[in-house]
Protein backbone atom coordinates (compact mmCIF):
# COMPACT_ATOMS: atom_id res chain seq x y z
CA UNK A 1 0.00 0.00 0.00
CA UNK A 2 1.27 3.37 -0.69
CA UNK A 3 1.72 6.07 1.98
CA UNK A 4 -0.17 8.67 -0.83
CA UNK A 5 -3.40 6.94 -0.87
CA UNK A 6 -4.01 8.35 2.83
CA UNK A 7 -3.05 11.74 2.04
CA UNK A 8 0.07 12.66 3.39
CA UNK A 9 -0.23 14.93 6.54
CA UNK A 10 2.33 17.56 6.91
CA UNK A 11 3.91 19.40 9.72
CA UNK A 12 6.34 22.01 9.56
CA UNK A 13 7.79 22.63 13.39
CA UNK A 14 10.20 25.24 14.92
CA UNK A 15 7.88 28.13 14.46
CA UNK A 16 8.47 31.07 16.23
CA UNK A 17 8.12 34.80 14.17
CA UNK A 18 4.41 35.68 13.57
CA UNK A 19 5.21 36.95 10.27
CA UNK A 20 7.09 33.88 9.32
CA UNK A 21 3.96 32.03 10.82
CA UNK A 22 1.54 33.89 8.68
CA UNK A 23 3.65 32.77 5.45
CA UNK A 24 4.13 29.46 6.04
CA UNK A 25 -0.06 28.81 6.95
CA UNK A 26 -0.25 30.51 3.50
CA UNK A 27 0.92 26.82 1.91
CA UNK A 28 -1.73 25.54 3.87
CA UNK A 29 0.44 23.03 6.36
CA UNK A 30 -1.75 20.23 8.23
CA UNK A 31 0.08 20.77 11.52
CA UNK A 32 2.38 23.40 12.86
CA UNK A 33 4.95 22.71 15.81
CA UNK A 34 6.23 25.13 18.53
CA UNK A 35 8.84 24.40 20.41
CA UNK A 36 8.28 24.83 24.33
CA UNK A 37 11.82 23.05 25.62
CA UNK A 38 14.18 26.29 26.85
CA UNK A 39 17.20 24.46 25.19
CA UNK A 40 15.97 24.50 21.62
CA UNK A 41 17.51 27.20 19.20
CA UNK A 42 13.92 27.11 18.27
CA UNK A 43 12.39 27.84 21.39
CA UNK A 44 9.14 29.79 21.37
CA UNK A 45 9.13 31.06 24.91
CA UNK A 46 6.34 30.12 27.48
CA UNK A 47 4.08 33.05 27.39
CA UNK A 48 1.15 32.55 24.72
CA UNK A 49 1.76 35.46 22.02
CA UNK A 50 -1.35 36.63 20.39
CA UNK A 51 0.69 37.51 17.36
CA UNK A 52 1.21 34.16 16.30
CA UNK A 53 -2.08 32.72 17.61
CA UNK A 54 -4.00 35.08 15.65
CA UNK A 55 -2.51 34.11 12.27
CA UNK A 56 -3.09 30.31 12.83
CA UNK A 57 -6.44 29.48 11.43
CA UNK A 58 -8.34 26.72 13.27
CA UNK A 59 -7.43 24.33 10.00
CA UNK A 60 -4.07 24.25 11.05
CA UNK A 61 -3.52 21.94 14.06
CA UNK A 62 -0.87 23.51 16.73
CA UNK A 63 1.15 20.78 18.18
CA UNK A 64 3.58 21.60 21.07
CA UNK A 65 6.66 20.11 21.39
CA UNK A 66 8.02 19.32 24.73
CA UNK A 67 10.65 17.50 26.20
CA UNK A 68 10.19 15.84 29.97
CA UNK A 69 8.28 18.61 31.28
CA UNK A 70 6.31 18.40 34.26
CA UNK A 71 2.72 17.34 33.70
CA UNK A 72 1.48 20.46 35.10
CA UNK A 73 3.78 22.63 33.14
CA UNK A 74 2.78 20.89 30.02
CA UNK A 75 -1.13 21.10 30.37
CA UNK A 76 -0.69 24.76 31.52
CA UNK A 77 1.09 25.49 28.49
CA UNK A 78 -1.61 23.55 26.18
CA UNK A 79 -4.34 25.70 27.25
CA UNK A 80 -3.09 29.60 27.29
CA UNK A 81 -1.71 28.37 23.51
CA UNK A 82 -4.78 26.73 22.40
CA UNK A 83 -2.84 23.35 21.05
CA UNK A 84 -4.43 20.49 19.29
CA UNK A 85 -1.79 18.19 20.59
CA UNK A 86 1.29 17.52 22.56
CA UNK A 87 4.49 15.97 20.95
CA UNK A 88 6.34 14.72 24.03
CA UNK A 89 10.88 14.12 22.41
CA UNK A 90 11.91 13.07 25.94
CA UNK A 91 11.64 9.60 28.06
CA UNK A 92 8.10 10.38 29.03
CA UNK A 93 6.97 7.09 30.37
CA UNK A 94 4.05 5.28 29.02
CA UNK A 95 2.06 6.59 32.09
CA UNK A 96 2.88 9.91 31.75
CA UNK A 97 1.13 9.58 27.69
CA UNK A 98 -1.65 8.48 29.98
CA UNK A 99 -1.96 10.84 31.99
CA UNK A 100 -1.71 13.16 28.90
CA UNK A 101 -4.78 11.04 27.61
CA UNK A 102 -6.37 11.36 30.92
CA UNK A 103 -6.62 15.45 30.21
CA UNK A 104 -8.26 15.16 27.03
CA UNK A 105 -4.65 15.69 25.36
CA UNK A 106 -3.74 14.13 22.13
CA UNK A 107 -0.38 13.08 22.10
CA UNK A 108 2.33 12.43 19.63
CA UNK A 109 5.37 10.80 20.96
CA UNK A 110 8.63 11.07 18.97
CA UNK A 111 11.16 8.46 19.17
CA UNK A 112 15.27 8.53 17.81
CA UNK A 113 15.79 5.53 15.46
CA UNK A 114 19.07 3.69 14.46
CA UNK A 115 19.60 0.22 13.33
CA UNK A 116 19.55 -0.87 17.28
CA UNK A 117 16.11 0.47 17.77
CA UNK A 118 13.95 -2.10 19.40
CA UNK A 119 10.73 -1.29 17.88
CA UNK A 120 8.95 -4.10 20.63
CA UNK A 121 9.55 -1.13 23.65
CA UNK A 122 6.56 1.05 21.27
CA UNK A 123 3.82 -1.74 22.40
CA UNK A 124 3.33 0.32 26.08
CA UNK A 125 2.89 3.28 24.01
CA UNK A 126 0.53 1.84 21.86
CA UNK A 127 -2.67 2.71 23.45
CA UNK A 128 -1.84 6.10 24.67
CA UNK A 129 -0.84 7.58 21.95
CA UNK A 130 -2.17 9.07 18.58
CA UNK A 131 0.89 9.35 16.64
CA UNK A 132 4.66 8.63 16.96
CA UNK A 133 7.31 10.30 14.86
CA UNK A 134 10.48 8.49 13.90
CA UNK A 135 13.51 10.68 14.32
CA UNK A 136 17.47 10.22 13.67
CA UNK A 137 19.17 9.09 16.72
CA UNK A 138 22.11 12.07 17.83
CA UNK A 139 23.46 12.96 20.64
CA UNK A 140 21.63 14.56 22.38
CA UNK A 141 17.84 15.46 22.65
CA UNK A 142 15.93 17.10 20.21
CA UNK A 143 16.44 16.60 16.02
CA UNK A 144 19.63 16.49 14.15
CA UNK A 145 18.68 17.75 11.16
CA UNK A 146 19.95 14.46 9.71
CA UNK A 147 18.11 11.40 8.01
CA UNK A 148 18.06 8.04 9.31
CA UNK A 149 17.58 5.12 6.82
CA UNK A 150 14.14 5.20 6.45
CA UNK A 151 14.11 0.95 5.48
CA UNK A 152 15.06 0.73 9.08
CA UNK A 153 11.34 1.65 9.83
CA UNK A 154 10.43 -2.18 7.65
CA UNK A 155 10.95 -3.43 11.60
CA UNK A 156 7.87 -1.13 12.68
CA UNK A 157 4.84 -3.16 12.43
CA UNK A 158 2.58 -2.07 14.91
CA UNK A 159 -0.76 -0.30 14.23
CA UNK A 160 -0.07 3.65 15.27
CA UNK A 161 0.75 5.92 12.24
CA UNK A 162 3.73 8.13 12.44
CA UNK A 163 5.22 10.67 10.97
CA UNK A 164 8.53 10.75 9.31
CA UNK A 165 11.20 12.64 10.68
CA UNK A 166 15.09 13.90 10.37
CA UNK A 167 16.52 15.76 7.36
CA UNK A 168 13.86 15.90 5.26
CA UNK A 169 14.88 18.74 2.68
CA UNK A 170 13.29 20.43 -0.57
CA UNK A 171 15.00 18.14 -2.83
CA UNK A 172 13.15 14.54 -0.96
CA UNK A 173 9.82 15.08 -2.97
CA UNK A 174 10.85 12.38 -4.76
CA UNK A 175 12.36 10.00 -2.03
CA UNK A 176 9.35 10.51 -0.10
CA UNK A 177 7.48 9.77 -2.86
CA UNK A 178 9.05 6.70 -3.04
CA UNK A 179 8.90 5.31 0.71
CA UNK A 180 6.08 3.13 1.30
CA UNK A 181 5.13 1.45 4.98
CA UNK A 182 1.28 1.52 5.92
CA UNK A 183 1.28 3.25 8.78
CA UNK A 184 2.80 6.62 7.06
CA UNK A 185 0.77 9.25 8.40
CA UNK A 186 2.82 12.28 7.45
CA UNK A 187 6.30 13.73 7.19
CA UNK A 188 8.47 16.64 9.15
CA UNK A 189 9.70 19.21 8.00
CA UNK A 190 12.03 21.63 9.94
CA UNK A 191 15.65 22.75 9.80
CA UNK A 192 15.82 22.00 6.18
CA UNK A 193 14.00 24.79 5.19
CA UNK A 194 15.33 26.68 7.41
CA UNK A 195 17.21 30.43 6.62
CA UNK A 196 17.95 30.53 10.31
CA UNK A 197 16.81 28.98 13.43
CA UNK A 198 12.73 28.94 14.15
CA UNK A 199 13.06 30.99 10.36
CA UNK A 200 11.92 29.02 7.28
CA UNK A 201 12.06 29.83 3.86
CA UNK A 202 8.44 30.63 2.84
CA UNK A 203 8.66 29.84 -0.96
CA UNK A 204 10.61 26.35 -0.54
CA UNK A 205 7.82 25.04 1.96
CA UNK A 206 5.23 26.39 -0.27
CA UNK A 207 6.88 24.39 -3.75
CA UNK A 208 7.53 21.64 -1.66
CA UNK A 209 4.13 21.11 0.20
CA UNK A 210 2.83 21.82 -3.41
CA UNK A 211 4.53 19.20 -5.19
CA UNK A 212 3.92 16.30 -2.39
CA UNK A 213 0.04 17.09 -2.90
CA UNK A 214 0.76 16.72 -6.46
CA UNK A 215 2.33 13.78 -6.38
CA UNK A 216 -0.54 12.55 -3.65
CA UNK A 217 -3.58 13.53 -6.47
CA UNK A 218 -1.53 11.80 -9.23
CA UNK A 219 -1.15 8.93 -7.36
CA UNK A 220 -4.80 8.76 -5.81
CA UNK A 221 -6.19 8.52 -9.33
Amino acid sequence: MNSFTNELKIKVCGMRDPENVSGVVAASPDYLGFIFYPKSKRFVGFESSLEVLNVVPDSVKKVGVFVDETPEKVLEIYQSWKLDVVQLHGNETPDYCQQMKDAGIMVFKAFSVNEQFDFDALTAYSTVCECFLFDTKGNSLGGTGQKFDWQILANYRGDVPFFLSGGIGPDDVEAVRNFNHPQLFGIDLNSGFEISPAVKNVEKIRKFIAEIRKANKELTK
